[in-house]
């Protein structure tokens, strides 16, 4: 009898401000597999099939070895023991997260990744080792700690010892290997297997009146040229500024009624924002312009992971705080799109009776 299920990953933000690389947030726009694997068969093996609709949908390979969401799945299945995909497997990906935009795609895709291959080899994995998967390929614990686990949550990566470490150490090219033109089922049969317990998280309260504007410039920028711009180093004036406001901020965004006046102040940021700026013209102007005094109803506002979406929360004034952002990044020739998000749970496994 064929299998059938379904797996629903959130959209996520990440730094949330001074949080970099710490915190993160699940957001309502999703990435949805569903996922048929028929019953064995005497036929001829066959590599799966894969589909796509919606964002990204002209952009990702549809070869299940090359594919990154399939590639992670494998991973996961060899590391147990299981060389290949199921015969015949169908899978149709539906996407509503913009790729390269700073809300989450390829965290995204990463951990339906590692719960597709926790489903095809019914590993029964708990969350801890699933996270473990993850980090193995997506070695910044914030996004797809808050795509598996959901709301707004906190991370860090453990100090390994030395045998953990050289195996947490190992290239992603090896753990996901770049496939020749010509590579197949049979290629990277052996990929290293995750230490135990690489990271941790912990879920932080989130006050339900708050939502989610997600101000979309229309164009990409890629995690990798963001962190380009960083410095290597940085003042201690700088990171105790961020320290202070990301101690506030954890417990301020779980207050009712939250506080416009300390959440705004604690959502600013001296360790990535300032290195970005040029690579998002508007940036400046949209974060120092709409303030909770010109916008009421607004919270904080902040860069979206490495950009260039902007992240405003805030408990009302959504079309004005969206629409007077679009304005600001006209001044500059950009277009924008915009989407009031809710924050949400983690990722779901469906299964069909």
């Amino acid at each position: 009898m064929s299998r059938l299920f379904r797996i629903c990953v959130p959209a996520t933000s990440a730094n949330i401000g001074p949080g970099f690389d710490v915190v993160g947030l699940s957001l309502s726009l999703h990435l949805n597999l569903s996922v048929t694997v028929p019953a064995p068969s005497d036929a001829p093996y066959q590599p799966p099939t894969i589909t796509y609709s919606g964002e990204g949908a002209d952009e990702v390979p549809l070869d299940a070895y090359k594919n990154l969401t399939t590639r992670v799945a494998l991973y996961v299945l060899r590391c147990n023991n299981i060389a290949h995909f199921p015969s015949h497997l169908i899978l149709h990906a539906s996407n509503e997260i913009p790729f390269g935009r700073g809300l989450g795609s390829s965290g995204a895709a990463v951990i339906a990744g590692v719960l597709l291959g926790n489903e095809l080899g019914q590993l029964n994995l708990p969350t801890e080792r699933l996270l473990d998967f993850a980090l193995m390929v997506e070695r910044h614990p914030d996004n797809v700690t808050a795509a598996l686990a959901g709301g707004f949550v906190g991370s860090y990566l453990k100090e390994l010892d030395d045998e953990a470490s050289e195996a947490a150490s190992v290239p992603l090219s090896e753990v996901l290997p770049e496939y020749p033109p010509n590579a197949g089922a049979d290629w990277g049969l052996s990929p290293p297997v995750p230490p135990l317990g690489i990271g941790h998280y912990v879920r932080f309260g989130w006050a339900p009146s708050i939502k989610a504007v997600a101000i979309i410039p229309r164009f990409e920028l890629s995690t990798a040229r963001a962190r380009e711009v960083l410095p290597t180093m940085y003042s201690r004036k700088d990171l105790v500024f961020n320290l202070q406001r990301l101690a506030v901020l954890t417990t301020a965004l779980a207050q009712s009624p939250p506080d416009p006046e300390l959440i705004y102040e604690a959502m600013k940021d001296r360790v990535h924002q300032p290195y970005r700026k040029a690579l998002i013209p508007g940036l400046p102007e949209v974060t120092s312009r709409i303030t909770p005094a010109t916008h009421p109803g607004l919270l904080g506002i902040c860069l979206s992971g490495a950009g260039p979406t902007i992240l405003a929360l805030a408990t009302g004034g959504f079309d004005a705080i969206a629409e007077d952002a679009r304005a600001i990044f006209r001044e500059q020739g950009i277009e924008i799109d915009w989407k009031v998000l809710d924050v949400v749970g983690g990722s779901t496994v469906e299964r069909d009776p």
